[in-house]
């Protein structure tokens, strides 16, 4: 397991320049609204996506999330995960997030694994996730890179083996976030 290094930040994008896609009980867009306003005790169902790294040796990049981040502040999660903007494909969406959040650049596009997965859960606080959220897949060149973390979204990093998270998970997924708890479930039932 290798530890995140101290890194410098990156600047955050612009919160009012995010819009979220509205999708309906089928999964059909049917609105925008501000991102930075969507998330709270009554979330309409929107489009997001979760994107999971694996390195050339196998490896999971999993993250903390940061204590800034209004749902689900530090606990660990996947990679990374966001929100396609009204137009942007959901690969295109992790391609532009993997740069802003973590400072990955992918050299190969993901590819979606699970294009239905959808979820709802509240977090302590009361904030309430409530997304159609395809789960992608990208692989990484070399063994577990180095990145550059957006402090306001990460809190720390770690690339870790498959069976030491599947463990992890197991032993306490109170401690990591409810949509990667269930997107591993379902991968491993896929595998």
């Amino acid at each position: 397991m290798r530890r995140s290094p101290d890194a410098a930040p990156l600047a955050p994008a612009p919160l009012e320049a995010d819009e979220v896609v509205l999708v309906d009980e089928r999964g059909r867009p049917c609105g925008t609204a501000p991102r930075d306003g969507v998330h709270g005790r009554e979330t309409p169902r929107h489009l997001a996506f979760s994107c999971h790294v694996i390195d050339a040796s196998g490896q999971v990049l999993v993250t903390r999330r940061s204590l800034a981040k209004r749902s689900w502040p530090g606990v660990w999660t996947n990679a990374f995960c966001g929100h396609p903007r009204p137009g942007e494909s959901v690969v295109a969406a992790a391609v532009r997030r993997g740069v802003e959040e973590l400072g990955l650049e992918l050299s190969r596009p993901p590819r979606v694994v699970l294009p239905d997965f959808t979820y709802r859960a509240v977090d302590d606080a009361g904030t309430q996730e409530n997304e159609l959220c395809p789960v992608l897949l990208a692989t990484v060149a070399g063994d577990g890179p180095e990145l550059a973390p957006d402090p306001s979204e990460v809190a720390a990093w770690r690339w870790v083996a498959p069976g030491d998270l599947a463990a992890a998970v197991q032993a306490a997924p109170w401690a990591f976030s409810p949509w990667s708890v269930a997107q591993l479930e379902e991968l491993a039932r896929d595998a």
